[in-house]
């Protein structure tokens, strides 16, 4: 009889110990928008990874706004969590992720940044926190290297008013982005090179009125319908009938290019015979059909569930006390102990 009450009070207390083990595995992961499509991907990958591994979490919404993502970042250290795992709001200002780096710190939280760009001396003000994002100069230059050889192979058929010189209209998401700063920057300058290499003159903006050189989502949301309200507005002015017509899209994603291609299309491009490229970022499902279909010319692929995976590896050590890199894919580039890269990819269907 005794033995049986030894047991089963070993049991319990395993079990006890099993629960507590488990409810210390608990994560608040804060996204800046759920209603990001790219993110969305990760957002999915990411709920499946951590509970692969065991870690329990809370997603929460801040819809773009940092004011809102600040309070609930401040509420969950206040209520306790194990770890932070944050999607920044607002990026390009370094005091905004240093107040959450220094609150953490305080509170020994562990922290993860990812997707949105933090500064390495931000990331690096704390032993336990660290960075999960590209090295997003990358997706710019891939895509100018793309946009510059996909003309070169048809310059002629590209050039709709045959002036030898292809024009084009560049979407950018959003303006402190560093993403979308080093896209806007990249995917012309590299298409340049690869156009002048061959002869060709450098591609021009539409309108040489914006000194800029490109439109930019107001919101900072990188949105389908902007792009499509700022096409539409274009199509009005720009066409073959004033032999004037934007000859190229560049967008700083897929959303953003494939609101151009609606506009294109209800003006009777991009659904016939004559089709404007058009180019975005992030490899999207709803981008890849467009690909297939020959209605939209190409993206480059940023991995979600590479994305995931890193994150979700990162979680498991920094709430297990082990090496935060510890397993990580060897593909991921990890960048002086603060920074780990997840490669992008050029997708044209092919």
């Amino acid at each position: 009889m005794k033995k049986i009450v030894s047991l089963l009070l070993a049991l319990v207390m395993a079990l006890g110990l099993f629960t507590a083990a488990v409810a210390e595995g608990n994560a608040q992961v804060f996204w800046y928008t759920f209603s990001d499509v790219y993110l969305s991907s990760v957002r999915t990958s990411l709920d499946a990874a951590l509970t692969e591994k065991g870690i329990t979490f809370v997603d929460q919404d801040a819809n773009a706004t940092q004011a809102t993502q600040t309070d609930q970042i401040n509420t969950a250290i206040a209520s306790g969590t194990n770890l932070l795992v944050v999607n920044i709001c607002e990026t390009g200002a370094d005091g905004i992720a240093q107040n959450v780096v220094d609150s953490a710190k305080t509170a020994g939280i562990p922290l993860i940044f990812f997707n949105r760009s933090v500064s390495q001396d931000v990331v690096k003000s704390y032993d336990k926190c660290v960075f999960v994002g590209t090295n997003y100069e990358e997706a710019g230059i891939m895509q100018g290297q793309m946009i510059g050889n996909y003309l070169l192979a048809n310059y002629d058929a590209y050039d709709l008013n045959k002036d030898g010189v292809i024009s084009y209209v560049m979407f950018k998401g959003d303006e402190a982005n560093q993403e979308a700063i080093a896209r806007t920057k990249y995917g012309v300058e590299d298409a340049n090179k690869i156009l002048e290499a061959a002869g060709k003159p450098a591609l021009k903006f539409y309108d040489d009125s914006n000194t800029k050189q490109y439109l930019v989502d107001q919101n900072g949301t990188w949105s389908r319908q902007v792009a499509l309200d700022y096409m539409q507005t274009i199509l009005a002015q720009y066409s073959e009938a004033n032999n004037n017509m934007v000859e190229l899209v560049i967008a700083n994603n897929d959303e953003m290019a494939i609101g151009a291609v609606t506009a294109l299309q209800a003006a009777g491009y991009n659904s016939g015979d004559k089709t404007i490229p058009v180019f975005g970022v992030d490899a999207t499902e709803d981008a890849k059909a467009l690909i297939a279909a020959g209605q939209m010319a190409g993206t480059i692929k940023q991995d979600a569930e590479g994305m995931a995976d890193a994150i979700a590896t990162i979680s498991a050590n920094m709430i297990a006390g082990t090496d935060m890199f510890a397993g990580l894919n060897a593909n991921y580039v990890v960048t002086d102990g603060w920074k780990v890269a997840i490669p992008y990819a050029v997708y044209t269907g092919e």
